[in-house]
């Protein structure tokens, strides 16, 4: 995706877009990962067993994604979503173009 880059976020392997945080490694192995209003609640009723959540991230748009049983497929496709409502529109300007 245009204009991603790898970085770190709390010490953290991270990918970001124009700066913005999309996913980051926690140190415990599960990956934070951003997502639009409403839809952490649906995944984590889903599949809680790949997903869930901690009170420090409640009050926030990040779900916890436990990669040993997640589907990459599936992640592959949240994180897309997280850099469509991320990523500045001259960014996915120029996506839409390629």
């Amino acid at each position: 995706m245009p204009g991603v880059e790898r970085g770190t976020s709390y010490g953290t392997p991270a990918i970001k877009v124009a700066g913005k945080l999309l996913a980051r490694l926690r140190d415990d192995g599960d990956v934070v990962l951003h997502v639009e209003e409403g839809l952490r609640d649906a995944l984590i009723a889903a599949s809680p067993d790949v997903f869930h959540v901690t009170p420090h991230y409640a009050p926030y748009d990040w779900v916890l994604v436990r990669l040993d049983a997640a589907d990459a497929g599936q992640i592959g496709g949240l994180i897309e979503r997280a850099w469509e409502r991320r990523a500045p529109a001259r960014i996915r300007t120029a996506r839409a173009v390629v």
